[in-house]
């Protein structure tokens, strides 16, 4: 047990607390790109501190239909739920593999007393060092027409946003949790999400942030030609640093 105990310690790597199953899909991205990023920066038999609370996806049906009818409460509670888990487990630092369940993240980190990695923060500093001024935002339509994620990028870090047509949130909102949230990727989503993408580039868009962390499925930095910002690398990314940092 000492000799376990001492390894810990000795780790070059905080242990990372990952609340996931929103969706299972994207928790999977998280999980295999830190361990990616971790072997990259340190040798092939290194791995990365994880600690993964899954939350059962079906659950959050009722929870959904009352935070989009503006009642948080049974989802802040689910979400502080899982942050009390990771801390117990010896989580350092915890990241929300979802970018419509950050807006949650200050309220967790008060109330868990642990560090919360919030994506849009990671998001808006990246954006703002590749020069772009002008972008489009597509995610849930939380994401897309709440007041935490695109008042954030203009009034923190200085950005236009670009957002969908109401058509169009309620199409890119559909897709995601039909078909990607159960990982399934079509030719005729990803010609879609395309479309809506062009559209906007003509209206001034400069770079795209895919900003739900299930649309890496569907959509790469090879389908367009503007710079696009993949929230879940990103975030994950981040995460390493933050927990690698001396």
């Amino acid at each position: 047990m000492e000799g376990e105990y001492k390894y810990l310690q000795d780790s070059i790597c905080k242990v990372i607390g990952v609340i996931g199953g929103v969706s299972w899909a994207s928790s999977d991205t998280y999980y295999r790109r830190m361990n990616e990023i971790m072997r990259d920066r340190y040798g092939s038999l290194y791995s990365a501190n994880l600690l993964l609370y899954s939350i059962p996806f079906h659950s959050f049906a009722a929870q959904e239909r009352l935070a989009a009818a503006g009642d948080w409460t049974m989802m802040t509670a689910t979400m502080v739920d899982a942050a009390m888990r990771l801390k117990a487990g010896g989580a350092e630092v915890i990241v929300i593999a979802s970018n419509t369940l950050n807006s949650l993240a200050s309220i967790i980190e008060e109330k868990v007393g642990v560090k919360v990695l919030n994506i849009v923060d990671v998001v808006g500093r990246k954006i703002v060092d590749a020069g772009v001024k002008k972008v489009i935002l597509l995610g849930t339509k939380h994401t897309m027409e709440n007041q935490f994620y695109k008042p954030t990028l203009e009034k923190k870090f200085g950005l236009e946003v670009l957002v969908p047509t109401l058509e169009e949130r309620n199409y890119i909102n559909d897709v995601i949790f039909d078909e990607l949230c159960n990982d399934i990727v079509t030719d005729n989503s990803r010609k879609g999400y395309l479309d809506i993408i062009n559209r906007l580039e003509k209206e001034g868009g400069e770079g795209v942030i895919l900003g739900c962390t299930e649309i890496p499925l569907l959509i790469s930095k090879h389908d367009v030609d503007i710079p696009i910002f993949d929230t879940a690398e990103l975030h994950s990314v981040a995460a390493i640093d933050y927990a690698t940092a001396k």
